[in-house]
Protein backbone atom coordinates (compact mmCIF):
# COMPACT_ATOMS: atom_id res chain seq x y z
CA UNK A 1 0.00 0.00 0.00
CA UNK A 2 1.12 3.61 -1.07
CA UNK A 3 0.59 6.83 1.27
CA UNK A 4 1.79 9.85 1.78
CA UNK A 5 5.00 10.51 3.49
CA UNK A 6 5.23 9.17 6.94
CA UNK A 7 7.90 10.06 9.28
CA UNK A 8 10.34 6.77 10.07
CA UNK A 9 12.92 4.94 8.17
CA UNK A 10 12.24 1.32 6.51
CA UNK A 11 11.51 -1.52 8.66
CA UNK A 12 9.99 1.25 11.34
CA UNK A 13 6.33 0.57 12.48
CA UNK A 14 3.62 2.62 12.83
CA UNK A 15 -0.59 2.45 13.79
CA UNK A 16 -2.84 3.27 11.14
CA UNK A 17 -6.47 4.30 12.45
CA UNK A 18 -9.23 1.31 11.37
CA UNK A 19 -11.99 3.07 8.97
CA UNK A 20 -14.21 -0.23 8.29
CA UNK A 21 -13.95 -3.38 9.86
CA UNK A 22 -14.92 -6.11 7.74
CA UNK A 23 -15.10 -10.13 10.09
CA UNK A 24 -17.04 -12.65 7.77
CA UNK A 25 -19.96 -11.53 6.89
CA UNK A 26 -20.05 -8.68 9.57
CA UNK A 27 -19.21 -5.48 7.95
CA UNK A 28 -18.58 -2.64 10.85
CA UNK A 29 -18.10 1.21 10.50
CA UNK A 30 -18.78 2.31 13.87
CA UNK A 31 -16.59 4.24 15.61
CA UNK A 32 -16.64 2.95 18.76
CA UNK A 33 -16.41 -0.56 17.57
CA UNK A 34 -13.44 0.76 15.37
CA UNK A 35 -11.37 1.78 18.55
CA UNK A 36 -11.08 -1.38 19.76
CA UNK A 37 -9.29 -2.59 16.94
CA UNK A 38 -5.52 -1.74 16.06
CA UNK A 39 -3.81 -1.89 12.83
CA UNK A 40 -0.41 -1.91 12.47
CA UNK A 41 2.16 -1.23 9.83
CA UNK A 42 5.98 -1.50 8.94
CA UNK A 43 7.45 1.03 6.38
CA UNK A 44 9.01 -1.02 3.91
CA UNK A 45 10.80 2.11 1.86
CA UNK A 46 10.28 5.79 0.77
CA UNK A 47 10.10 6.93 -2.49
CA UNK A 48 8.69 10.00 -4.76
CA UNK A 49 6.14 9.41 -7.28
CA UNK A 50 5.70 10.67 -11.04
CA UNK A 51 6.55 13.67 -12.39
CA UNK A 52 3.26 16.11 -13.30
CA UNK A 53 3.82 19.04 -15.56
CA UNK A 54 2.03 21.93 -14.60
CA UNK A 55 1.62 24.45 -17.40
CA UNK A 56 -0.09 27.82 -18.07
CA UNK A 57 -0.55 29.84 -21.10
CA UNK A 58 -2.29 32.53 -22.16
CA UNK A 59 -2.91 33.17 -25.69
CA UNK A 60 -1.43 36.84 -27.15
CA UNK A 61 0.06 38.21 -24.11
CA UNK A 62 2.87 36.46 -23.93
CA UNK A 63 2.23 34.57 -20.30
CA UNK A 64 4.00 31.13 -20.55
CA UNK A 65 4.88 29.29 -16.67
CA UNK A 66 5.97 25.76 -16.29
CA UNK A 67 5.82 23.94 -13.02
CA UNK A 68 6.63 20.39 -11.74
CA UNK A 69 5.84 18.01 -8.91
CA UNK A 70 6.96 15.26 -7.58
CA UNK A 71 4.65 13.99 -4.46
CA UNK A 72 6.59 12.14 -1.47
CA UNK A 73 5.55 9.14 -0.89
CA UNK A 74 5.61 5.96 1.61
CA UNK A 75 5.32 2.21 0.47
CA UNK A 76 4.05 0.00 4.00
CA UNK A 77 2.81 -3.61 4.53
CA UNK A 78 0.20 -4.27 6.89
CA UNK A 79 1.41 -6.52 9.24
CA UNK A 80 -1.50 -7.43 11.92
CA UNK A 81 -4.81 -6.24 12.66
CA UNK A 82 -6.09 -6.80 16.14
Amino acid sequence: MTLDRVPGGAGSTFELPALLLVDGDKVTSAADELAKVKVTAEIVENLRGPKIVIQKFKNKTGYKKRQGFRSELTKVKVTSIA
